[in-house]
């Protein structure tokens, strides 16, 4: 995730106004004498120091340091690399105005303050600034921390120097300019969540979930913060560490909104994986029948290959004719081709039984697993309708209301689909009005997440759903919704 489009529009924003004062300032007389002058006073500094006597003078670099900092915070375009130039003079003064017992002078006292100044610290930023407007990230980079090493309480430089670094995947220097900007007290909880994703991406998810839980601290009701930290303990495996706590800050705070729907959504997650889990399981089984079917046939074959090879070796010893032999060739070609067939298929069935055998441990494993899917589907239902209960209007707790029933009708309906004809004559049109039940039990929810805001997702299940609904309509299906 890259940092908050906000912040990378508030540094376009802030280059723009640079460049637009500089435009304004070149159409103002009084402006371009200022430049004109500034311009002179650069020129000569370059050629003073070129001089062997003049370029050996503390005064001479004090001169030019003040000169290339008059330029770096008014009019960077006559030297898009003026403030660095003002820091290299400075720090030439430093190193010529010393007294006799070997200690700073007067200049060099001066200096020193300039290096550390504000003055300074926006010249950089100023460079770093043009820099980045001309997609120069790199150097953009260099004078920004510069801006952020002058300055260590500000949060502008070490944000915006992230930003620069993540425009060309420095996310190195990204992730230790976001540290700072924290360090410092940056107060933009969304910044954490993209320090967080940087963590994440380096596997070190300690540290993401306690840079979220500063960034849920600044703002309690950031969504995508909390969100955020759920998705990495999916990711993580920490499912029960994530219910635990998510239950403790439900105990906190009882009406909290988002706290509410996440614990469902945590509980959601859980009866997902517990239902995925029960269908490898049972893929697992139906894989291990399917491939003793298909190697019972190829057994089959092979022994009527070996017929074969039998009858026609019996009929060259009575009659050795060429097309016999033609044929008894063939036949031991595919003879041999099936013994590999029935070799493989063998194998496979034995790593499938192993692999079913495995998976499945015992019926009592498995129905420990739906046991857990079910209370857990529960679960979620229950946070579900808290979160309504305080706020009915909340989409999230909605939509994913509509989800989960959808979702069960979707599975009712497979039951439905697998019926033969016979089965289906004696219970499937009571089963069909249970499915249209159910699916119409999402209805309300789906349509009371519309009412607040027409997501993709939400429309695209919603027209599902209103197709289904007809469909059974059409069918004239009475639909049996389940109780209260």
């Amino acid at each position: 995730m890259k940092l908050t489009y906000l912040a990378v529009a508030c540094l376009l924003a802030l280059s723009m106004r640079v460049q637009a004062q500089q435009a304004a300032g070149a159409n103002d007389v009084l402006e371009k004498a200022n430049v004109e002058a500034l311009t002179k006073d650069k020129d000569k500094s370059d050629k003073d120091i070129t001089d062997e006597k003049a370029g050996s003078k503390a005064s001479t670099w004090m001169d030019r340091a003040k000169t290339y900092q008059s330029i770096a915070g008014q009019y960077i375009r006559i030297d898009s690399a003026a403030a660095t130039k003002a820091r290299e003079a400075y720090n030439k003064v430093l190193e010529l105005d010393k007294t006799k017992k070997g200690d700073p002078g007067r200049l060099a006292k001066e200096a020193q303050e300039a290096l550390t100044g504000q003055a300074m610290y926006a010249a950089f930023m100023q460079q770093g600034v043009a820099k980045f407007q001309n997609k120069n990230y790199a150097e953009a980079i260099k004078s920004m921390s510069i801006a952020g090493e002058i300055n260590t309480k500000d949060t502008l430089a070490p944000l915006y120097t992230a930003i620069a670094a993540q425009q060309i995947q420095k996310n190195d220097i990204a992730k230790s300019q976001l540290e700072k900007y924290i360090a410092a007290g940056g107060k933009d909880a969304t910044i954490y969540g993209s320090l967080a994703t940087l963590y994440r991406s380096e596997k070190d998810i300690d540290k993401a979930l306690a840079t979220l839980d500063k960034g849920i601290a600044l703002d309690p009701k950031n969504k995508d913060l909390a969100n955020e930290r759920i998705n990495i303990m999916l990711a993580s495996n920490r499912m029960d560490e994530a219910i635990a706590g998510m239950k403790a800050m439900v105990e906190k705070e009882p009406n909290n909104v988002q706290n509410l729907v996440n614990l469902g959504i945590l509980y959601d997650n859980a009866a997902r994986v517990s239902s995925d889990s029960l269908r490898k399981m049972d893929g697992g089984d139906k894989k291990a029948d399917l491939g003793a079917k298909q190697l019972a046939e190829a057994k089959d074959l092979l022994q009527t290959y070996n017929g074969e090879v039998t009858r026609l070796s019996g009929l060259i010893k009575k009659s050795p004719k060429a097309d016999l032999k033609r044929q008894l060739a063939d036949v031991q070609t595919k003879l041999k081709e099936q013994k590999t067939e029935v070799a493989r298929l063998d194998a496979e069935v034995k790593t499938a039984a192993a692999s079913a055998s495995t998976a499945t441990n015992s019926q009592q494993q498995m129905a420990d697993l739906k046991q857990k899917m079910d209370q857990d589907s529960k679960m979620a239902i229950e946070y579900y309708n808290k979160a309504l209960a305080v706020d009915p209007n909340n989409y999230d707790a909605n939509y994913n209301l509509g989800v989960y029933y959808f979702n069960q009708a979707v599975e009712m309906k497979r039951d439905v689909d697998r019926m033969d004809m016979a089965e289906y004559s004696k219970r499937g049109k009571e089963v069909d009005g249970q499915v249209c039940g159910k699916f119409k039990q999402a209805f309300p929810y789906f349509s009371k997440a519309k009412a607040v805001r027409e997501e993709a997702d939400l429309m695209e299940n919603l027209t599902t759903l209103e197709n289904v609904l007809k469909q059974y309509e059409g069918r004239k299906v009475v639909c049996v919704e389940p109780a209260k």
